[in-house]
Formats: C-alpha cells, sequence, structure tokens
C-alpha cells in the first residue's frame, strides 16, 4: 500500500521575503506568459523562476532556465531565502475559494508518498499524460534534484479519519496565510508532533490513493527514481527520490469540488438549432430551453438538478438557441466502445467525445476545441462569437474517478478540472 512520510520541507524565510503571496505561484500547466511576466515582476525571489523560468537568447544545452532554476535554488538557500525544516513534518493545507456564489474550504495535508509505478500498486492515474510536459518536468528534476510543486492525490476516507488525526497538531496554531492572484485563501501548518504523525502513517497505511492533478509530475518522479537507480546513485529505500511531494486530500472531504470542462467547439461555421436536432435526433431525446443568456442558464440548472451523466447541453452559435439532449440508450456506446468499461462509455465527457463528435457530427468535420469551467465564460464565448457549438457537459464525480481508474482506465482528456490549484512555493521537497 501507499506509504507516507514526513520530511524536512524547504520553505521561504518571511523575514526575509516579506509577503508570501509575492513568491508563490500557481503551477506551471496554468502559467501563461502574462501571468509569467507578473510572477517575475512580484519578487526577485518569486518561486516562478524556479519552476517556469524564462528563455533567454543564447541558452544551449548547459546554460538555459533548467541551470538558471538551479544555481537560485543553491542561492537562496546559502542566503537563507529558502531554509529547512526543523524538524521531519507534515504539512496542514487548506484552501477557501469561492465557486459560483458558494464558499467552501478543501483540506489536506502534503506529505512524501513512496512511489510507486501505475499499475504495479495501490496509486491510479485518471488521465492521459503527454511526452512533451514530462520531458520538460524531467530536465528540472535533474537540475534542481527537487518537487517544487505537489502532486495532488485523493484517498477514500468517509469518516475523514487521516485528517482529523492530522489537524490534531494545529490545535490553537497560527497558519501561514496566503491569497492568490484567483482570491483563494490559503492556509499552512506544519506538524512535527511525533504521536500525530506516527497516528496519521497508520491511517493511510491501508488506502489507495487516486491522482487528481499532476499525473506528468508523478510519472516524473518515477523516471527519476529509476534513472537514479540505474546509476547507482539511489542509497536504500529511504532514498528520498523513492518519494514525491504530494497533497492528500479526502474523497469525502466536503469541500472537493470537480468543475465541469465545458467545449467550445469550431468548425461547425451556421450550425444552427434546427440542423443540429436532425443530426442528434437518432440518439437523443432534444428539449428546447430558448435563446440567449437566459436560454443557457435555464439549460445547465436542468443538468444540476437532474445530475445525471446522458445530459449534454448545446448552444448554437449561428441562431443563439439552446437545446438539451438526453441519450436515449446506452447501446451504441456499447458498440461504438466495448473496450470500454461501463463506467467509462457512460460519462457525459464520452459520450460527447464518441458519439456525438466523432459519430453523429462527423460529417461536419472534427472541431477545434477549447475548454472553459464556468457558465459566465461560456457565455462570453458565445457572445463573442468564437465558437460555433458550446457544448455544456456535466462534471465527473469521485465515484467516476474512482470506477475509471481502479479498473485500470484513464477518463478521455479534460474530463476532471478538480479547482483551485496548489499553490507552488508553500513547500519545496528535496529529492536528491
Amino acid at each position: 500500500m501507499p506509504e507516507i512520510r514526513p520530511f524536512r520541507g524547504v520553505r521561504y524565510d518571511l523575514a526575509r521575503v516579506g509577503d508570501l503571496s509575492k513568491v508563490v505561484a500557481p503551477p506551471y500547466d496554468v502559467i501563461g506568459p502574462d501571468l509569467q511576466r507578473k510572477l517575475y515582476d512580484d519578487s526577485p525571489h518569486n518561486v516562478i523562476r524556479l519552476e517556469l523560468g524564462r528563455d533567454e537568447p543564447g541558452d544551449d544545452d548547459r546554460t538555459n532556465r533548467y541551470s538558471r532554476a538551479a544555481k537560485l535554488l543553491k542561492d537562496w538557500r546559502r542566503e537563507g531565502v529558502l531554509a529547512d525544516e526543523s524538524h521531519p513534518s507534515l504539512y496542514v493545507y487548506h484552501q477557501t475559494f469561492e465557486v459560483e456564489g458558494k464558499v467552501h474550504t478543501r483540506k489536506g495535508f502534503m506529505a512524501r508518498v513512496r512511489l510507486e509505478p501505475f499499475g504495479q500498486g495501490k496509486i491510479y492515474p485518471h488521465e492521459e499524460t503527454m511526452s512533451g510536459p514530462k520531458a520538460d518536468r524531467l530536465k528540472l528534476y535533474e537540475a534542481t534534484g527537487f518537487n517544487l510543486s505537489p502532486v495532488f492525490g485523493l484517498y477514500p476516507d468517509p469518516g475523514n479519519g487521516a485528517l482529523t488525526a492530522v489537524e490534531a497538531g494545529i490545535r490553537d496554531r497560527t497558519p501561514l496565510t496566503v491569497t492568490d492572484h484567483l482570491g483563494v485563501e490559503n492556509r499552512l501548518w506544519p506538524v512535527s508532533d511525533v504521536e500525530v504523525l506516527s497516528a496519521v502513517q497508520g491511517l493511510m497505511a491501508e488506502k489507495p490513493v487516486f491522482i487528481a492533478d499532476g499525473h506528468h509530475r508523478y510519472e516524473t518522479a518515477v523516471r527519476y527514481r529509476d534513472l537514479r537507480a540505474e546509476a547507482g546513485e539511489l542509497t536504500g529505500p529511504d532514498d528520498p527520490a523513492n518519494f514525491c511531494l504530494m497533497m492528500l486530500v479526502s474523497m469525502s472531504d466536503p469541500g472537493l469540488q470537480i468543475l465541469p470542462t465545458h467545449r467550445l467547439a469550431s468548425g461547425y461555421p451556421g450550425l444552427t438549432a434546427q440542423k443540429l436536432a436532425e443530426l442528434l435526433s437518432p440518439e437523443f431525446d432534444l428539449e428546447d430551453f430558448g435563446e440567449g443568456p437566459s436560454g443557457c442558464r435555464a439549460c445547465w440548472q436542468e443538468m444540476e438538478l437532474d445530475g445525471s451523466q446522458n445530459l449534454i447541453g448545446f448552444g448554437t452559435v449561428a441562431d443563439g438557441r439552446w437545446t438539451l439532449a438526453r441519450l436515449r440508450s446506452d447501446a451504441t456506446m456499447d458498440a461504438l466502445v466495448p473496450e470500454h468499461s461501463p463506467d467509462w462509455r457512460s460519462l457525459g465527457v464520452s459520450i460527447l467525445q464518441e458519439l456525438v463528435y466523432k459519430k453523429l457530427l462527423s460529417g461536419l468535420g472534427f472541431p477545434e476545441r477549447t475548454y472553459v469551467h464556468l457558465i459566465d465564460e461560456v457565455l462570453a464565448a458565445v457572445d463573442s462569437r468564437s465558437c460555433d457549438l458550446a457544448c455544456l457537459v456535466p462534471p465527473a464525480g469521485m465515484e467516476h474517478v474512482e470506477a475509471i481508474a481502479s479498473n485500470l482506465e484513464k477518463m478521455p482528456p479534460k474530463s476532471t478540472y478538480f479547482y483551485p490549484k496548489l499553490l507552488t512555493g508553500l513547500v519545496l521537497n528535496p529529492i536528491r
């Protein structure tokens, strides 16, 4: 079973950097050029310079953003900007945030987790990965010898016993608090009480872990470990390269939010609700929800109230109308993708990808898609006519993630969006 360990994290010294909000950053995969520039401007010690440094003219195999990150990390530790924790610790981490007018607090803790290749233990992925991001992260791991940002892991714990146990170590203690660029309040407490640490390790010993976010980082950590082993550089089973930094959240945590990932499809110019209905009617029962923003919100409200995965909302930009489509039968999906499990075939994103795009709308071509998570973002895209067909899909639930991952399957890309992202820079984990 996955093994968790406390560790001596490396953290910013507030006496040296001042405002912690000026030195943390989101994970690398959600940082665009404008945000990268802002984070660079926020502080000469912002973790962006390690996590996603700038490319510079004249960069080559020896001098590049990875080598600069390694030098900065070494300098900051020597200067005391970054300091090692006094004792091995777990790190309780709360994030308070707002989604669609409701406030939530997600609670978990960060630990080292012993690495297991997917399919060979009790750590499960749920999404596909790509080679490019893994190659990038491996260069950074090799240059710096650090996990700079945590993998996000989920574990079954209906009574939230592990969180209760670790939070016994933060009673009456003041957290480090930082509000990020999206307004999310992040609070962190190190926990070093030996009895608390031992209790949490015991409670976690028999629990599987499902990767929610950070698949590329996890697979890269396994690759880094394997390369160290091949080179004869591992010092034994306790070598830090055998572990990765992970945020662990109970699947039963009330603040755990999976946002839907709506699709904005281009490549269907002139598509109207009438034409769409003709194409979808062989497989779907259809209901018209009217025009404009009110039609979109009414359609989405019906989907939320129903809670089923077999509902998809469609907004045809050419005429501004909104249509709700309900899959009539599972038979066609069973025939289209028999290699997948019934759980996979029943997902709204699977139905949209395999049945709608690839079969029913195939005569119109395969669309280019962008992805958003909030209804206001959908409406903005429709209003600007930056897509031809807006597709509202229901969010996957934790039960879908657990069932599909446990079956060693992976969901279609962009199936889940766990909000908010975990901050980079609160705790760094040495892996060398």
